[in-house]
């Protein structure tokens, strides 16, 4: 019988967070957009970037927030049936509010969300020894 040492769920507040910082990119890039088209309503660029981003955020939450990983003595298991035996990893990084862990066969999985990115990171690497 396999013991759960740990389940790493999404954090409401890192996803709001990290669709925050992705809104203001998408603003941005849609005002240099029109202005380098030359539209004399560049400010729209803004409002249709904080609007798709809105829109993806909304239409995904119900996916990406319920997305949650098991983690055992022997496998880190996740959603659409990831299974990742621990002696298989090969490094586990941190990326904003995500965690990538990297198989030595080159796979690569995302722990999205998380509140604390550096404990899921240390405690994935700890359990691997």
């Amino acid at each position: 019988m396999t013991t759960v040492l740990t389940t790493f769920t999404p954090d409401r507040s890192a996803y709001i967070r990290s669709h925050a910082w992705i809104a203001a990119l998408a603003m941005g890039a849609g005002m240099v957009i029109l202005w380098a088209m030359g539209n004399p309503h560049v400010w729209t660029g803004a409002i249709g970037g904080l609007a798709a981003i809105i829109l993806r955020g909304w239409y995904l939450a119900s996916e990406d927030l319920t997305a949650v990983w098991t983690l055992t003595q022997t496998h880190l298991t996740g959603p659409a049936e990831r299974n990742i035996a621990l002696a298989q990893i090969a490094r586990v990084r941190t990326m904003g509010s995500y965690v990538q862990v990297v198989t030595k066969s080159g796979d690569k999985h995302l722990i999205k969300y998380q509140a604390d990115p550096a404990d899921t990171c240390r405690t994935i690497e700890s359990t691997c020894g």
